[in-house]
């Protein structure tokens, strides 16, 4: 939306900064508000997501054709990831998809919507399409738990963290052991007009809640966990945003090479941090191995059960069982990394089999 959410006029609510201004941090009780998004028995504003509508008899072969995952055939209904890349396979949009039968909706940061729907006008040429930054007229709300009550609007389902359909996983564990499993994620679409009688009656709680939860469930976000050189195998990307025996797109080349190789040149990782400085370094703190710097925490939050925890990218030579620092100004915090993307393809976890796959 391209005015503060109307929800910011609740009691209690502090406005978030960055890239989620515009909703509410929080409403006053930060980690209450999280213990009831987990039980989903609130909800978060999102109302400041990014909407792109795609309409038209040619959206989804168009849209299969541009990007990194299979939608081609998508249904009413389902839920998908798509990712549109550089020539060198760099994210440069990630977008939730879910189509209605006659448009297929994308949503995505609030600073990726009139971009993207700019850079799909110009790449449309003579297919049977429209598109539209729809941001200002819908809004997004999320929850851990289908709301009944709205059984009749569009919901996007998180896939994450199970392996898509011509997906791969880079992670270490087996899918029934990733903790993503605990943070089901659903995004409703909601006309703008209607948000506040939508949720009148039903608890809040703010964004903060909503990117602990993501941390903990090793979730990566746009703009968060990436930068202008990211590539998908580092974020784990490519168990819900990449189809791997798709046709030709841009980026494809490097998505193959990375993947035969099976080394990408970062990884991300989750970050246990010592909390007896009862602070919270900042995202982009430097993350240390000693006196060497081998990564940038992304993400930071207070987890109601872990304490302070964060996500970071660090260079794939860093040993799975270094203790690492993170150094914010001359704050240092000592912190355990958890695998999140394996150094090498031998600790990858084999996708049919829960065995660990050899070398390639």
């Amino acid at each position: 939306m391209s005015t503060p959410s109307p929800l910011l006029s609740r009691p209690g609510a502090v406005e978030a900064a960055g890239a989620d201004a515009g909703v509410a941090a929080h409403y006053g009780e930060p980690l209450r508000e999280q213990r009831a998004l987990a039980a989903g028995t609130a909800v978060v504003d999102l109302s400041h997501r990014g909407v792109v509508t795609v309409a038209g008899p040619d959206r989804l072969s168009w849209l299969n054709t541009l990007s990194s995952q299979q939608v081609a055939a998508l249904a009413p209904g389902e839920s998908s990831e798509l990712l549109l890349l550089s020539v060198q396979g760099r994210i440069d949009f990630d977008a939730r998809v879910i189509d209605d039968g006659g448009t297929t909706w994308l949503i995505v940061e609030a600073a990726d919507a009139a971009p993207l729907a700019e850079y799909l006008n110009r790449m449309k040429f003579m297919l049977r399409v429209e598109n539209a930054d729809a941001s200002a007229d819908w809004a997004v709300v999320g929850s851990t738990k289908a709301v009944p009550e709205w059984s009749g609007r569009l919901a996007w389902q998180d896939p994450w963290p199970h392996v898509s359909a011509g997906g791969y996983s880079y992670a270490t564990v087996p899918e029934e052991s990733h903790p993503g499993l605990q943070r089901p994620w659903f995004e409703y679409l909601i006309p703008a007009a209607e948000l506040e009688d939508a949720v009148a009656g039903r608890p809040l709680a703010g964004v903060l809640a909503a990117e602990a939860l993501r941390v903990a469930a090793w979730r990566p976000r746009i703009g968060a966990e990436t930068d202008d050189k990211t590539i998908p195998h580092e974020l784990d990307l490519l168990r819900t945003a990449v189809h791997l025996a798709k046709g030709c797109y841009k980026g494809q080349e490097t998505i193959a090479r990375v993947h035969n190789l099976g080394h990408p040149p970062r990884r991300l990782v989750f970050l246990q941090l010592d909390g007896s400085q009862h602070t919270l370094p900042a995202a982009g703190s430097p993350v240390m191995a000693g006196e060497r710097r081998v990564g940038t925490v992304t993400s930071v939050a207070q987890h109601h059960e872990m304490g302070p925890v964060a996500l970071a990218v660090i260079k794939r030579s860093v040993a799975p069982d270094e203790i690492l620092t993170v150094l914010d100004g001359d704050e240092p915090y000592p912190a355990v990394q958890e695998l999140i993307v394996a150094p090498d393809a031998g600790q990858v976890v084999g996708r049919q089999t829960g065995f660990l796959r050899g070398p390639r």
